[in-house]
């Protein structure tokens, strides 16, 4: 972008991925903006804007990760910052959307809380919402401003279609849940799915046994949105490996990593993980079947035809 054309769009990060943020301002060519965040011993959280942003664009890039709470307040009391300083809009980039796997009542008495973080936002004066690979894309709907849901699955496939041999792959889902997401990137690199038969996957305990197709000699592509505790990847490994897969790669765009999930993954038969920086992994997780590919680029794109007024539908396709 010429400076002219970004004259009016300010750029800010806060603390959870401050390597993406940087990556994204260096595609953009636009500085970072000047603000200055403390946390106080007991937790409280001051924010101060270094700069004027009186009717500016203003963009705020924020992962919703661990320490996820804290993280969601940094974003909120920023949001009330640039809304206090007469900014023309609020862009919240958001590339990992924390609590997206609460979107609905399972029984009674339950919070929806992803909805309830959409009208967070909301009230505090969010105009716009940028996120990446959301849990549910219902999760959208919650929403009554603007909400430009990014898809890392071209980047992915593209990754992998350079930097690995895909002549005898198969793509796999875990579960019948994750059955839409295995087509749509099997389709994109040409090749055939295959399902783990795992009937009840929210139980971690249950070991599925059962696979729908043929992995048996070949290289598996193990598709899935979220790497969390790395259970479901591990138990999968296992019994993929027990069909006869040569190799296992799990595709998947946020890295959570919770606990020790990246010691368990070195030490499981998973070959490889290819995530992205959605969130920052911190060097002690990181491990050499780790190959992280960054949606930076996808994000600059995204800011900068929003930023002037075009259609970012091609995004998405």
């Amino acid at each position: 972008m010429d400076k002219q054309e970004s004259s009016n769009l300010k750029l800010f990060s806060l603390n959870s991925n401050k390597e993406l943020a940087n990556k994204i301002s260096s595609h953009l060519n636009i500085p970072l903006g000047k603000a200055t965040i403390n946390h106080f011993s007991d937790g409280e959280i001051k924010i101060t804007i270094d700069e004027s942003i009186r009717g500016d664009e203003v963009y705020i890039i924020q992962s919703l990760s661990d320490p996820i709470n804290t993280n969601i307040m940094e974003l909120m009391i920023m949001v009330d910052a640039v809304r206090r300083t007469s900014a023309k809009s609020i862009n919240v980039v958001i590339p990992y959307y924390s609590y997206s796997r609460s979107v609905n009542k399972s029984r009674s008495r339950q919070p929806i809380v992803v909805k309830m973080l959409a009208s967070l936002f909301e009230n505090a004066g969010v105009t716009r919402v940028i996120t990446l690979d959301l849990h549910s894309p219902q999760i959208q709907g919650f929403f009554d401003i603007p909400v430009d849901h990014l898809k890392a699955e071209k980047l992915l496939a593209k990754h992998l279609e350079h930097h690995y041999d895909l002549s005898n792959s198969v793509v796999v889902s875990l579960d019948y849940d994750g059955v839409a997401r295995a087509r749509s990137f099997a389709g994109l690199i040409n090749q055939t799915i295959a399902i783990i038969d795992n009937r009840d996957p929210n139980n971690l305990s249950n070991i599925p046994t059962s696979i729908i197709g043929d992995v048996n000699g070949k290289d598996v592509i193990v598709v899935d949105d979220i790497v969390d505790s790395g259970v479901k990847s591990i138990m999968s490994a296992d019994v993929l490996k027990q069909h006869g897969a040569k190799s296992i790669s799990i595709v998947s765009t946020h890295p959570v990593l919770s606990g020790n999930a990246s010691e368990k993954i070195r030490n499981s038969k998973i070959d490889h993980v290819i995530l992205t920086d959605s969130i920052y992994i911190p060097e002690a997780k990181m491990n050499d079947k780790l190959d992280v590919v960054s949606v930076s680029g996808l994000f600059a794109k995204a800011i900068k035809l929003i930023n002037e007024n075009k259609s970012v539908g091609h995004l998405f396709k």
